[in-house]
């Protein structure tokens, strides 16, 4: 059986990420080692052992493939990446509360209610919630 261990965003500033998803999103630090010359390799995943087995690479998001691809989704309006949520109306109201801009608010996709935000270094977020 083939599974996902690792996915990435990129983002522009890995610090800074690492500060929002774990602070704000409340995703757990799984690795952070500095690589030297100002490089850190950070990866995040969910709390409480939930997926303990899947990380999300904190990815440097400069140079000529990431840059122009990241710009191309945001401007776009697509997110970058969809996690998915017990009470999404909950969640939106919480990450409100913590300055946490959103580009649209919970409504009705299909099978799911999302909501996307601005994750602060680069990129569209998407949250989901199965209807029903």
């Amino acid at each position: 059986m083939i599974k996902v261990a690792m996915t990435s965003v990129f983002v522009n500033d890995v610090a800074t990420a690492h500060a929002f998803y774990t602070g704000v999103l409340g995703f757990e630090t799984r690795l952070h080692m500095d690589l030297g010359g100002g490089t850190l390799f950070v990866t995040v995943g969910a709390p409480e052992g939930a997926q303990p087995d899947l990380q999300l690479l904190l990815e440097p998001g400069e140079g000529p493939l990431a840059e122009p691809y990241r710009k191309g989704l945001y401007e776009a309006g697509l997110p970058c990446i969809v996690f998915s949520v017990d009470d999404l109306r909950a969640e939106y109201d919480r990450l409100r509360g913590l300055g946490v801009r959103f580009t649209h608010p919970p409504q009705e996709q299909g099978p799911v209610l999302a909501a996307v935000f601005d994750d602060t270094v680069g990129n569209l977020v998407q949250l989901t919630q199965p209807i029903g």
